[in-house]
């Protein structure tokens, strides 16, 4: 009899297994009936936000309510549905800049109004009641900057509590005592997953909440929901999830919330090769977070051994946006044999509405151990430095009208331009703007210089490399979101 009631068990398991996911696949393939198109890029604003919170608002069966106010006097709303008896508490944007899944809670609001899906969502709403508090630092997302106004990392203020935006944080985890809660954030892009060069485009921790890194039931559960996480994320973006560093930080919101009795799974959205804005991780978000919360309305998350959690590869910090490997370097007469390493740092423009980069090498030498979002092997090409198109050209229209490739063929990366807009903070162009009077700096390749030379094989220029992008001159490949202005 128990036998036969052991063997019951382990078909009800592997039924709802493969129920579930069927369901991840679905949601995969119909997510852009659900993406929310007035959020497409990653500096959103509490204003955007506000309009799509007053609709769900007036959706039966979701309740808003104002939980708290920013330094500045933001609203912090939070957004609950369904009727279940276990707590799921979403947090997203403690840090201003990192909104990945701010987006993506509006996609879930989005597919939890539609009228699809109605089997699983019923299963959801009946099973668990969720609460979203997207935006928590609106001020700090406001300019685009991880802190809020007071100069405070939030996530580093659960005990002492300064900051308003985080005494509503521990306010409404307390009211709802929630079973379960995700902490959303952002993570460089230049994690990957250990010993790969593969990005850790997400990355999940459940903290510890102690010093000893003890693992009682709360903690477990969050490590089974991570592991039922980490499958789906392979499914779509393989090798590409890291876990990460869980030494106990007792000023922590994540490590607090785990310490206090919910289940807390904090995921870092990171890089994806071309996804400068962030929309594929996006998806990513969105799928693995409501397979979750099925996950935990089914209790199908309890069949996950902890070994998978276990088994996550650590987040390393390696990449770079652009690796040159093995590139001839003359210096002081004798050559040398090098790996540039060169990242591309973004610089906000004015409004906070866009940005552009300003590249920088970042690391040299011997870089074997690392990886590059894009790689170059450089062999038996040489370093040539870049120089000043000769005469002074009039504006920019006369700039757009130069055959730029050409000029990068004779070694020009470089442009004086008599007319220089005041407001005018880069280039457009695969060359830089200069002044009638700056002086470029010498050419020798130090760690920390904008990187713009040439590589050369036999007197012949075969790439150009201006503010750390590659462009492929034989062929005319190659794009960079800007140049360098210099005044």
């Amino acid at each position: 009899m128990k036998s036969a009631v052991f063997t019951l068990m382990i078909c009800l398991c592997s039924i709802l297994q493969g129920q579930t996911a069927d369901f991840t696949s679905r949601l995969y393939a119909t997510y852009d009936s659900y993406r929310e198109s007035a959020l497409d890029n990653r500096r959103i604003k509490h204003k955007d936000l506000q309009p799509l919170i007053d609709k769900a608002a007036a959706l039966p069966g979701i309740e808003v309510r104002t939980v708290g106010r920013s330094i500045e006097g933001r609203e912090l709303r939070l957004i609950s549905l369904g009727e279940g008896s276990t707590d799921v508490f979403l947090w997203s944007q403690m840090h201003g800049n990192e909104p990945t899944a701010t987006q993506a809670i509006f996609d879930i609001l989005n597919f939890m109004a539609s009228t699809e899906f109605e089997q699983e969502k019923q299963q959801i709403l009946s099973s668990v009641r969720i609460h979203f508090l997207p935006m928590l630092n609106p001020d700090g997302a406001e300019v685009f900057q991880r802190r809020n106004t007071l100069g405070v990392d939030i996530n580093r203020d659960a005990l002492r509590l300064q900051s308003p935006e985080s005494r509503t944080l521990k306010r409404v985890r307390d009211s709802l005592e929630a079973d379960f809660g995700f902490n959303l954030h952002d993570q460089s892009t230049y994690y990957n997953a250990e010993r790969t060069p593969k990005p850790a485009t997400i990355s999940y921790l459940a903290p510890a909440y102690n010093y000893e890194k003890e693992v009682n039931e709360v903690r477990a559960n969050a490590m089974r929901v991570i592991g039922y996480m980490n499958r789906i994320i392979q499914e779509h973006a393989p090798g590409q999830v890291g876990k990460y560093n869980d030494d106990f930080e007792p000023r922590a919101f994540g490590d607090n919330i785990q310490k206090w009795g919910t289940s807390t799974i904090l995921i870092e959205s990171g890089g994806y090769p071309g996804d400068v804005e962030k929309q594929q991780i996006r998806k990513l978000n969105y799928v693995s977070v409501l397979s979750a919360v099925y996950a935990i309305a089914t209790e199908s998350y309890k069949e996950v051994p902890l070994q998978e959690y276990l088994e996550i590869p650590e987040n390393d910090r390696k990449l770079f946006d652009l690796k040159l490997e093995k590139i001839t370097y003359p210096l002081l007469g004798r050559d040398y044999i090098l790996d540039l390493g060169i990242q591309r740092p973004e610089v906000d423009n004015k409004d906070h509405s866009d940005f552009w980069y300003s590249s920088r090498i970042i690391d040299q030498g011997d870089l074997s151990t690392y990886y590059g979002y894009e790689t170059l092997d450089g062999s038996g090409l040489r370093v040539t430095e870049a120089k000043v198109y000769p005469g002074v050209v009039k504006n920019l229209e006369a700039v757009s009208k130069m055959d730029h490739w050409e000029l990068l063929s004779d070694g020009y990366a470089y442009v004086r331009v008599r007319e220089l807009p005041g407001d005018l903070v880069s280039s457009p162009y695969p060359l830089h703007l200069i002044s009638e009077s700056y002086k470029i700096p010498p050419g020798r390749l130090e760690v920390g210089i904008n990187p713009t030379f040439f590589l050369e094989k036999d007197s012949r220029r075969y790439y150009a490399i201006v503010n750390g992008f590659l462009y492929h001159i034989p062929d005319r490949k190659g794009s960079g979101k800007n140049s360098m202005v210099y005044r």
